[in-house]
């Protein structure tokens, strides 16, 4: 068990990673309203790319870049793709703050694709607990009260695939080599998002390159501080604060491009996130092997990897 005050030191630390993160979709929107999400996503791998192979070539673990289990690693690394260009889309042309809200669907859908790809049960309280998170959504998105845009449809999808791919760790993060885990989605990204660019590139000035430099070093920065936090205290602690993104999305959303919270929106959140917090806490009142969100990482990855396979590289490296 974690004392009281590692689990506070945890806290503030996954509260400066999810500012952090925020801050990293906020640059998102801005280079959204002039380029495509595939040229950020391509360019944001560029940028990342040293960083990662720094990373590896630390990891003197004996092995090959074979998957072990080829056929979840195909699917993740797809998984992977779509759910990273999709949520960099839904920044570009939905409000910080309602984009945020059906993302926060994601720890919903896990445990959902427990059932199913892991064999866990999913009880009364927690079914519940989903089918009140599902409707929040559905109160953000108010399908028929208002027309369904892309925006929406790639959050949605960002949301379904990022839970898939958290999943597949979830599943075969035990066996597979980190960097296969790492390395794929990476790789996938930066071909196919590289067979499209021609398409969609305009030509950055550098100050917007220097902004793509900083996405990269917001998300790396953004990874280290949540493995501290998940080292330092209970996940049960730590999982929930990815929830205060929604207040800092009101905040830059309001103060960097105008936008205000709408009722449906703040009805939504509120819904989502209490169901969310609600699967978290029943989560850990039961067995370890039942804990589908609380031992999974949230956020899609894109640019740089997130939680789940850096956590275990991380324990890997200390050996």
């Amino acid at each position: 068990m974690m004392d009281g005050k590692n689990n506070l030191r945890a806290a503030l630390t996954a509260l400066t990673a999810f500012l952090i993160y925020s801050t990293h979709d906020t640059v998102v929107k801005v280079l959204g309203g002039t380029y495509h999400p595939m040229q950020i996503v391509f360019f944001s791998v560029c940028f990342a790319m040293p960083l990662v192979t720094v990373m590896l070539m630390r990891d003197r673990t004996d092995g090959n870049l074979i998957p072990r289990h080829p056929w979840w690693t195909l699917l993740r690394t797809f998984s992977s793709v779509v759910a990273g260009v999709s949520a960099f889309y839904a920044f570009t042309v939905l409000p910080l703050a309602q984009t945020y809200a059906i993302l926060f669907a994601t720890p919903l859908l896990i445990t959902l694709l427990a059932i199913p790809i892991l064999g866990e049960r999913v009880g009364p309280h927690r079914g519940g607990a989903i089918a009140v998170g599902l409707l929040g959504v559905m109160i953000v998105i108010r399908p028929g009260a208002e027309p369904l845009t892309m925006g929406h449809l790639a959050a949605l999808a960002s949301a379904v695939f990022g839970s898939l791919g958290a999943i597949i760790v979830r599943k075969i993060g035990r066996e597979e080599r980190s960097v296969v885990l790492l390395l794929y989605p990476m790789m996938a990204n930066f071909i196919v998002m590289g067979c499209a660019l021609p398409f969609v590139y305009k030509p950055m000035p550098v100050e917007h390159l220097g902004l793509l430099g900083l996405m990269a070093a917001l998300s790396f920065a953004g990874m280290l501080l949540t493995i501290s936090a998940y080292r330092l205290g209970e996940a049960v602690i730590v999982a929930p604060m990815q929830y205060s993104q929604i207040i800092w999305a009101t905040l830059f959303g309001l103060l960097i491009f105008g936008e205000t919270l709408r009722m449906n929106t703040l009805l939504g959140a509120t819904a989502i996130v209490l169901s969310g917090l609600y699967i978290v806490l029943r989560e850990d009142r039961g067995p370890s092997t039942e804990k589908p969100v609380t031992r999974s990482r949230w956020r899609a990855e894109v640019s740089m990897p997130r939680v789940g396979p850096m956590m275990r590289w991380q324990k890997q490296m200390k050996r």
